[in-house]
């Protein structure tokens, strides 16, 4: 901070310094991703990591190399061989040993540096003998994960981002409240695996192209629809590690982030048991009949969690990219065809019917129909419907 109080101008309002520090005060160094003013690589926890560091300085150290060499020569030239001092210019025109030199060393050189590249790819893509195998699909604007074999099979849950709406703002409003540490780098469903294990990851997309990554592991893997592609990590250090999908995905490209929790086995076991028995205490009934209250609060929160990226926490949508609900004939008109579009999509609107339950689905949609100005007729939706319509 004082070398950025360095850089303010004395005469700068006071009004405009307590909007500019207060946003730039509160970025600090993120556990387990980037850090303020960081010049290389993240801190390597994996062993594909460190190789891929170690790699980086060889090449940086051979690139420094050459610099030096090259341009030590040509200054030396320059100087030591001016025309004031009475040297005139060679009148040669080949040379047999220049050009032996400058084809065999630069072969060397790739050589030298091809070696341990090429091991470090053909270790990246060994993604057999795995204790454990996640799917990660990736999806706008959010990441679903699978438990595939290994403890913790069958587990099953997305992740969004935490970052609430009030630190990032929206277009035309600031943001109401001071950003934290992980801004944009949080989210509600960590992926958790544990420590000195290997991980096998299996990436797809079921909308556009994705990548999931962890700069940390030495991971960075492209998630493409109608693709399955795998990778793996094994992490030697407990603790959080976060990424980004980097791969530009849509609108919210920038909000789909990557937490992986490693903890210690015994810890992972805990965090298996109870998540099992979170997934079971959430398997609604389909034909249970709930009221417009219990839906319009879960859906008021499938909403925000799913839906307000587009069509806003306001239901006005974006004008010329996403449409209005708030007013809208659609969710004024007959439930069914609002079920269908939500179950399978159109145009920009994606499919939810492998993303949200059938619960979530009526939720939101009642949700949708008394919110804002909306008061339709057919005002509540309940889970038996929207089962109904998927067949």
């Amino acid at each position: 901070m004082k070398r950025l109080h360095s850089f303010i101008p004395a005469a700068l309002p006071a009004t405009l310094l307590a909007t500019v520090v207060p946003t730039w005060a509160a970025v600090v160094d993120s556990k387990g991703g980037p850090a303020i003013r960081e010049m290389n690589l993240q801190t390597p926890v994996t062993q594909i990591a460190q190789q891929i560091y170690s790699i980086h300085n060889l090449m940086m150290g051979i690139c420094l190399g050459i610099f030096i060499v090259v341009f030590g020569v040509m200054f030396y030239s320059i100087i030591k061989h001016r025309k004031s001092l009475g040297h005139k210019p060679a009148t040669f025109h080949e040379s047999t040993t220049v050009e032996i030199a400058w084809t065999v060393v630069p072969f060397i050189i790739v050589i030298a540096m091809a070696l341990p590249a090429t091991k470090t790819v053909v270790a990246m893509k060994d993604t057999s003998n795995a204790d454990i195998t996640i799917k990660a699909t990736g999806m706008q604007w959010k990441w679903g994960y699978d438990y595939l074999k290994g403890e913790g099979e069958g587990i099953s849950f997305f992740s969004n981002l935490a970052t609430p709406r009030s630190q990032i703002g929206s277009p035309g409003v600031a943001p109401t409240e001071p950003r934290g540490e992980n801004y944009l780098l949080e989210v509600d469903n960590e992926v958790v695996v544990p420590v000195n294990k290997k991980i096998r990851l299996i990436t797809t997309a079921n909308d556009v192209i994705h990548s999931w990554t962890i700069p940390a592991f030495g991971v960075k893997q492209d998630a493409i629809p109608g693709y399955v592609r795998d990778t793996w990590f094994k992490v030697d250090k407990i603790g959080k590690y976060r990424g980004q999908c980097v791969e530009l995905c849509g609108k919210e490209h920038a909000f789909m982030p990557v937490v992986v929790n490693v903890v210690s086995a015994a810890d992972y076991t805990a965090w298996v048991d109870a998540k099992k028995k979170e997934m079971a205490a959430l398997a609604d009934d389909p034909a249970k009949v709930w009221t417009i209250d219990e839906l319009k609060t879960r859906g008021g929160k499938v909403f925000a969690t799913n839906c307000a990226v587009c069509h806003q926490a306001t239901g006005k949508g974006v004008p010329g990219a996403y449409p209005a609900l708030d007013g809208s004939a659609l969710v004024a008109g007959p439930k069914q065809v609002q079920i269908h579009l939500v179950l399978n999509g159109k145009n920009v609107m994606p499919s939810w019917k492998s993303i949200l339950s059938d619960t979530d689905i009526a939720a939101v949609i009642t949700y949708t129909r008394n919110s804002w100005s909306n008061k339709s007729q057919e005002n509540i939706v309940q889970p038996a419907e929207v089962l109904a319509a998927r067949k």
